[in-house]
């Protein structure tokens, strides 16, 4: 074999390894995800304010609670509550999510918004085919809630925990269908690990994370970025920006 030949066959080799490694992943509802054991019970904060400039406006601390017990019926879930205190006092917002357990598979979603001493209560229910509103819960705004669904989806929010359970690598992508309660069709998103980055707290911590990526289906704006702790997969900080400009984040307080 001359030595033109072994080249070239050496370069469509690694050609072929980078498009295999950039491959995307599709993640179905329903199979095992590959570091499921990352979710364990614990509480995270966030803080999520908006940037403009140089000046900073404060929206709300946010907790997010992972739990794994039993549900009504005694079989053991994931069970994912949030609870978001608004700047404005007075305003918060509830969100109450269950699971099962291994796969992320939602069952049910419960959303109570409290504003102007007025609260609104929303219920889902996440079915194979589609999306409803949960008839048995009180007062639920969205009663009559019907959203096809082709294929299985996700709960969208619940997002920051799902990225906790994927096999977060280098160059890894995953091709995820999530569905916002409420909110459009459910739609297949790709979020895509593009780097890696140690970040440094204003006390000198420092913490190695997956810098990971996605459009959220809109390519003509500047991608959301997420930096996830390598070794719990916790997301630490969440960057996006808004077509006016301004910066959203949300940063894990530690």
């Amino acid at each position: 074999m001359s030595l033109t030949l072994r080249a070239a066959i050496a370069v469509f080799a690694l050609s072929v390894a980078a498009s295999a490694q950039a491959a995307t992943t599709p993640v179905p509802v329903g199979q095992p995800l590959a570091r499921f054991a990352k979710l364990k019970p614990a509480t995270h904060r966030y803080l999520r304010y908006k940037q403009v400039g140089e000046t900073l406006q404060p929206l709300d601390v946010w907790t997010r609670e992972i739990r794994i017990e039993p549900d009504k019926a005694g079989v053991k879930r994931l069970h994912i509550v949030q609870h978001w205190d608004g700047a404005t006092p007075g305003t918060v917002k509830t969100l109450d999510s269950w699971f099962e357990l291994g796969t992320f598979r939602p069952f049910t979603h419960e959303r109570r918004t409290t504003k102007d001493g007025q609260t609104k209560v929303e219920g889902f229910d996440f079915k194979p085919d589609r999306i409803v509103g949960l008839k048995d819960l009180p007062d639920n705004a969205q009663a009559a809630y019907d959203v096809a669904s082709p294929q299985p989806t996700f709960n969208f929010e619940t997002d920051m925990e799902f990225l906790q359970a994927l096999p977060l690598a280098a160059g890894y992508e995953a091709q995820i269908v999530f569905h916002h309660p409420g909110g459009g069709a459910p739609a297949p998103y790709v979020f895509k690990v593009t780097g890696s980055e140690v970040l440094t707290s204003s006390a000198g911590g420092k913490v190695d994370c997956w810098v990971v990526t996605t459009d959220y289906n809109r390519p003509e704006m500047k991608p959301t970025t997420f930096w996830i702790a390598k070794d719990s997969q916790v997301v630490i900080k969440n960057v996006a920006t808004a077509p006016d400009g301004a910066v959203w984040v949300k940063t894990l307080l530690w």
